[in-house]
Formats: C-alpha cells, sequence, structure tokens
C-alpha cells in the first residue's frame, strides 16, 4: 500500500510540474501584456511594476478587433458547418454504396490527405483570383476542398458501426434517402461530427497561410492575419501583441 501511494504523490507531483510547464506560456502572455515595451524587454517573467490597461486600448483600435473577431467567426462556423455537411453525405453515400468507383473515389480522397498544401498553394491561388473566388467565399470553399478527405475519412469511419438493416427498415416504411440519412443516420453520428467540429474549428480558426493568400480586401482580416500587423520589419511591438492575443 505505501509503495503504491509513492508511485501515486510521484505522479501527482509529475502531473503538477507537467502543467505548470504547459500553463507557463499563458503566464508570459497574460503578465506581460500589462507591461510597457521597455518593462517586457527588462525581465520578461516578473510581475509589472504598474498594471496598465492601455496595450489592451491601443491593441483593440488597431486591430478593429470587432470586425476582425466577427470575420474570424464567421469564416470558421460557416468553413465547420460546410465541412460537416457535405463530408457526412459524402461519406454516407461512399459507405452505404460499395463498388469500384466508390472505392476508387474514397482512395482519392484518403491519397489527397498527403498532398500539403504549400505544394498547390501558388497555382490554387492564381485559379481562385482568375474566377474572382478570393476573400470569404473562396477561402471558405478552400476549407472545405482542404478539409474534406480527413472528416470524410473519419465519418466513413464511424458509419461502419451502423447497421444497414436500420436503412432498409426505414425503406421499407417509405422514407427515401434524404429522410433516411437526415432523420436516422446523422443524428446518430453526433460524436464524429463533434470530433471533426473540434479538429477543423482549431484549424482554421488559427489558420494564417491560407487567409494570407487569399484574403485581399481591406475589412475581411481574420485575427491572425491582423495579428501580423503587430510585427514590422524593423520593430516588434510586443505589448499591443500580447494585449491582442489575450
Amino acid at each position: 500500500m505505501k509503495s503504491k501511494k509513492r508511485k501515486l504523490y510521484l505522479l501527482e507531483i509529475l502531473g503538477i510540474v507537467l502543467g505548470l510547464i504547459w500553463l507557463s506560456p499563458f503566464y508570459l502572455m497574460i503578465v506581460n501584456s500589462f507591461k510597457t515595451k521597455r518593462e517586457i524587454f527588462t525581465d520578461t517573467l516578473k510581475l509589472p511594476d504598474v498594471f496598465t490597461f492601455d496595450n489592451y486600448v491601443q491593441a483593440f483600435e488597431e486591430l478593429d478587433f470587432i470586425r476582425t473577431f466577427f470575420n474570424s467567426v464567421l469564416i470558421t462556423v460557416l468553413g465547420v458547418a460546410v465541412i460537416i455537411l457535405f463530408s457526412s453525405m459524402a461519406a454516407y453515400a461512399l459507405n452505404r454504396r460499395k463498388g469500384k468507383v466508390s472505392g476508387l473515389v474514397f482512395f482519392l480522397f484518403i491519397a489527397a490527405m498527403l498532398i500539403p498544401f504549400q505544394s498547390v498553394m501558388i497555382p490554387l491561388v492564381s485559379l481562385f483570383g482568375k474566377m474572382e473566388l478570393l476573400n470569404r467565399f473562396g477561402i471558405i470553399f478552400m476549407y472545405l476542398g482542404f478539409g474534406s478527405s480527413l472528416s470524410i475519412f473519419l465519418y466513413h469511419g464511424s458509419l461502419q458501426g451502423i447497421s444497414k438493416s436500420l436503412d432498409e427498415a426505414a425503406t421499407i416504411d417509405g422514407a427515401n434517402r434524404w429522410q433516411i440519412f437526415w432523420h436516422i443516420i446523422f443524428p446518430m453520428l453526433k460524436p464524429i461530427s463533434v470530433t471533426v467540429a473540434i479538429l477543423n474549428i482549431i484549424w482554421i480558426w488559427n489558420d494564417y497561410l491560407l487567409p494570407s493568400l487569399v484574403i485581399n480586401q481591406e475589412g475581411m482580416h481574420t485575427i491572425p492575419l491582423k495579428m501580423f500587423f503587430f510585427f514590422g520589419q524593423y520593430t516588434k511591438q510586443w505589448h499591443l501583441a500580447l494585449a491582442g492575443l489575450t
């Protein structure tokens, strides 16, 4: 019993240490957001001599925070919604209609996961530019394309555990394919839908590279894109950047 208690104590201590390490960047971000620029470079770890909210006021104004936050929320919500909608329907069709064609299409979706965005970004942005599909609409469409492969793979795996007898029973009762999917199958996919939503929210909300290439209209910038304005070629406004991040 004593040996087990010692092991538990050691695990608790290790957990606390790992937790503090994980929280340390948040501590640095929040504490330094209340400092002046000089204080940050003097001592990063200590608490500020005087807590000032001037950084927050200036960062709020320079970020145009309300509009920028709205842009990030709009793009994230719409992007995740279309990914869940189309990926779930595509996975259902591929799972229920077994055959060489559906197998090939599913294989192509999985293979697309191996293609890095960096290898196609220049021709893709050039093509969307010629079609005048940049900014909000274009970036949501791109997120659908790049997020579908993993989402279809996850949905397809979940559908393996849902018996086809449910489809057959609903068909006997007079339901068509749309009714079967929306009223029976899709509600049963809630757990994997939450997983897909979380993965894509984190990705889209924090994404910088794609918005930097696609969004070129004033007033449509997302938060990660707007945050970059605090880091110029010759100066870095860490006090404002940390306040903005917080």
